[in-house]
């Protein structure tokens, strides 16, 4: 049986608020994208202290640091060694908060995605190294604004770096918006799940050429074909809720390629806590 998480920003900025949301809901986990403000890169070690004490007193694990590792320009030396940095500081926080997964991307969209593939894979070495030295594995998420924008091509650049510690996030929401087309389910499960390690919840719905982000079953993606099929394949990762459906207003697309800080978490309770209901609808309804 898989394990129930959510990503603390998609509540609030404020993490004992996101906590208490998590134990409202009987969540195993949270997952750590952006706290106080800051995301894995930028959290100090007195943050760190912090929610180890909230946690503590909670009873509740991390299962993953959503960082926003290498959503940056493949083309720019200097912000992949940025990110690189970033990786390492993650890390860091991953260890303090007993954490296994770190979540990552694969460049900006900038070009062909056929054309930059090897080039792609070659800029995972020393993040492979950095993680199997630290006893980790970097979850890969495709993403609408970067190269591997479905869960094809996510498989694609997973041959091709072709190592242990890198393995597939699996978010059928993403594929609503992926340009290329692809169904989420069963089309994109059925590609990635023998690679899957990790799984964000998220729905949305297109209209027109726009794509609106909605509450969790309220959209176009199957969920309750996805999770029996999660559960008839024994998948025992964690999913967690990465919301995005705002009530009354939609996240700017800035705010959906970087999410942080207040402004991307304004009215998160109120869509999380919606989300998580109907999250208990469809599992109850299996």
């Amino acid at each position: 049986m898989f394990r129930k998480s959510v990503i603390t920003d998609e509540v609030s900025q404020d993490f004992q608020t996101a906590v208490n949301l998590a134990l409202k809901y009987r969540l195993d986990a949270v997952e750590i994208r952006s706290v106080w403000e800051r995301n894995p890169f930028e959290l100090t070690k007195e943050d760190t202290a912090q929610m180890k004490d909230i946690l503590s007193d909670a009873g509740l694990t991390v299962c993953c640091i959503s960082a926003p590792f290498y959503k940056c320009s493949l083309n720019n030396d200097a912000e992949i060694a940025s990110h690189i940095e970033g990786l390492k500081r993650s890390i860091e926080l991953a260890d303090a908060l007993g954490a296994k997964l770190i979540r990552g991307f694969t460049f900006w969209d900038e070009g062909n995605f056929e054309e930059n593939l090897e080039r792609i894979a070659a800029q995972f070495e020393t993040p492979i190294a950095l993680l199997k030295d630290a006893g980790m594995r970097l979850a890969l998420e495709f993403d609408p604004s970067v190269y591997a924008s479905n869960a094809r091509t996510l498989m694609q650049v997973l041959d091709q770096i072709d190592s242990p510690q890198v393995g597939a996030l699996w978010d059928p929401g993403n594929d609503v918006y992926d340009p290329r087309g692809e169904v989420a389910y069963p089309d994109g499960y059925e590609l990635v799940k023998s690679r899957m390690i990790h799984m964000h919840l998220k729905d949305a719905k297109k209209e027109g050429d726009e794509v609106k982000a909605m509450p969790v079953g309220c959209g176009e993606v199957d969920f309750r074909g996805q999770f029996a099929a999660l559960l008839r394949d024994g998948y025992d990762g964690y999913v967690s809720l990465e919301t995005h459906y705002r009530p009354a207003f939609e996240l700017s697309e800035e705010s959906m390629r970087l999410p942080k800080g207040s402004v991307f978490s304004y009215k998160g309770e109120e869509a999380s806590e919606e989300c998580l209901q109907n999250w208990e609808k469809l599992m109850q309804s299996l």
